[in-house]
């Protein structure tokens, strides 16, 4: 991981403020299909969510929209991996 990506977190408002990854965006996984043209203009996006699950069904939605992203996974785990990058 390096600091050129950006994290969107797609879980809801209400457990984004419960924990989340620092300097992540939260853009619920509803949202996505509305704010794509922002999402196009972040650099290298990583999405995660509780599990994987929702952040996945985003990732899949915005590749075939053809904007290039990645699924990150759960934000714990991908939180621990930048940590260990660090």
């Amino acid at each position: 991981m390096n600091d050129q990506r950006t994290i969107i977190d797609v879980r809801s408002p209400m457990e984004f403020m419960g924990g989340n990854i620092a300097g992540s965006i939260n853009i619920p996984l509803q949202e996505i299909p509305a704010r794509m043209e922002e999402i196009k203009q972040m650099n290298n996006p990583i999405l995660c969510c509780a599990s994987g699950n929702r952040s996945g069904q985003a990732v899949n939605f915005l590749l075939a929209n053809g904007i290039q992203c990645e699924n990150g996974g759960g934000w714990m785990e991908l939180n621990y991996k930048i940590q260990q990058a660090s």
